[in-house]
């Protein structure tokens, strides 16, 4: 491997970068980081003018979209022919993306379970699977997965007491914590490929739905060592980090970026 540049350490400049969920309340603020840092950027999803709306006016040289339905093998598999086709490589590919149904602990379908968990760690997979093919076959690569905290903490449910409406479902912590346990597994097995796969764990990141609420956002700050709710560009350096050459030598990693939330 050539000797690395200290000056250019952080520097994405040449990286394709692939991501799932790029368009939503945190992966907006995580393709502008990577874009800052000289990334292409392709967000694969399935509603352009969604793409269209978050990202106007930024560079058309460096941002893209791809339809892609995370859900959806054939889809997926299709998406990323596509991409390597068209710019030759897929650097890092950032598994951003999940759904869910279904919000009642103990009143969850067997279905809305099953789709919850699927969401999550089977969408992971599902792109982790796919994209693999084009890694090999440049001999390098790196995958990074989001979880959450409440993949590695369960909830303080007293949290929610006042704002059910809010409180998070078995089957989201769940297939989170699946999802740093499918990182483990496959840094492990694709460590000898040269294939590093990491982790980002984000903390109490509410959205606009939960910030009309100043109630519950107190109930979360006081839960969390430095006072304060995540904000979306709080996440962007972790995934720039592992995007780039300074994380070379790092896999298998679950990076956390929650305030101190799970430290107690």
């Amino acid at each position: 491997m050539a000797p690395l540049d200290p000056a250019s350490l952080f520097s994405l400049r040449h990286q394709v970068v692939l991501i799932t969920g790029g368009y939503g309340h945190l992966g907006k603020a995580v393709v502008l980081g990577l874009l800052a840092h000289e990334a292409t950027v392709v967000v694969l999803g399935r509603q352009e003018e969604l793409f269209e709306a978050a990202f106007q006016g930024e560079d058309p040289d460096k941002l893209h979209f791809q339809a892609c339905d995370v859900a959806d093998s054939v889809s997926v598999r299709a998406a990323f022919v596509a991409c390597h086709a068209q710019f030759g490589a897929i650097d890092v590919l950032i598994n951003n993306a999940f759904y869910t149904r279904g919000s009642q602990p103990d009143q969850l379908t067997d279905e809305e379970f099953a789709f919850g968990l699927d969401g999550s760690v089977g969408s992971a997979y599902r792109c982790l699977r796919e994209v693999l093919p084009h890694l090999r076959a440049q001999g390098r690569g790196k995958i990074i997965n989001v979880a959450s905290m409440y993949g590695v903490v369960a909830p303080d449910f007293a949290a929610y007491h006042a704002t059910p409406q809010f409180t998070n479902p078995p089957h989201y912590g769940a297939a989170k914590a699946g999802v740093i346990q499918l990182t483990k597994y496959f840094a492990s097995y694709l460590g000898p490929e040269n294939i590093q796969v990491n982790c980002v764990t984000p903390g109490a990141f509410p959205g606009s739905a939960a910030q009309a609420h100043p109630g519950f956002i107190r109930e979360l700050e006081q839960r969390i060592p430095l006072g304060r709710i995540g904000q979306p560009e709080d996440l962007a350096g972790a995934f720039v980090f592992l995007s780039s050459r300074a994380a070379d030598f790092v896999t298998g990693h679950n990076l956390v970026v929650d305030g101190g939330w799970t430290i107690r």
